[in-house]
């Protein structure tokens, strides 16, 4: 089984969670599936989000493909940073001088691999764009103000096999592996709820809870390659 191997990285991300309270617009702590598949569909020159109660063209089209997601940081979490700006446009706000203080939660230095399974039609699409450095509209991380730097794509060869007592690199739902029960390293343990895609009737997201760890799973169904055990979702 082959895959798309890339490093997608930026000096700053922000992944808007739905749920905001007075004060400020809070961001997931990774790249979640709906915002890798909105960065595809940019790519691919896809339409996003409109007005209308249909799913958006990038959704509908590239819901099928198989993802992993290896994050590139320190014991699971990325730092998190809250910036202020303004949005003077005039009708931002309904304040005097119509200026609205924006605050915002952002990622700091984020950096993921991301590996896509070619097992589809408009996976090897987007293979063979990011080879050949071609997209329709510039990618971001989560909005236009977070540049994504998309390096080193490259096709590699996956094993799939069960494992016994190793550890993943990828983030995992909850539930798909059990920890093995002899602990004897540091560990670290990242866990949130993240979404995997929008419900058709409502357009929401759905979620579900991953991990990442380097804790030792007992056996599972896994992919392989350069002595690292991944899952795709």
């Amino acid at each position: 089984m082959q895959a798309l191997k890339f490093t997608l990285s930026g000096k700053t991300a922000f992944f808007k969670r739905p749920e905001v309270n007075t004060y400020y617009y809070y961001t997931f702590g990774n790249i979640h599936k709906v915002a890798l598949l909105g960065m595809f569909g940019a790519i691919l020159g896809y339409h996003g989000y409109n007005n209308t109660i249909e799913l958006p063209e990038f959704y509908q089209k590239l819901k099928d493909i198989k993802v992993s997601i290896l994050p590139q940081n320190k014991k699971g979490y990325f730092s998190k940073k809250i910036q202020y700006y303004n949005n003077s446009v005039g009708y931002a706000s309904k304040e005097q001088g119509g200026n609205l203080i924006i605050k915002e939660q952002w990622l700091e230095d984020p950096c993921w691999n991301i590996i896509v399974l070619l097992d589809n039609e408009e996976a090897n699409k987007l293979a063979q764009a990011l080879i050949n450095q071609k997209c329709v509209y510039i990618p971001y991380l989560g909005k236009n103000d977070h540049p994504a730097n998309i390096t080193d794509p490259i096709i590699i060869d996956l094993e799939k096999r069960n494992i016994d007592e190793e550890s993943l690199a990828c983030l995992f739902p909850k539930g798909a592996f059990e920890e093995a029960e002899d602990i004897d390293i540091d560990f670290y343990k990242y866990q949130e709820s993240l979404p995997v895609g929008l419900n058709e009737k409502t357009g929401l997201y759905e979620y579900m809870t991953f991990i990442h760890t380097n804790l030792y799973m007992d056996e599972g169904s896994v992919y392989s390659f350069d002595e690292k055990n991944i899952v795709f979702y």
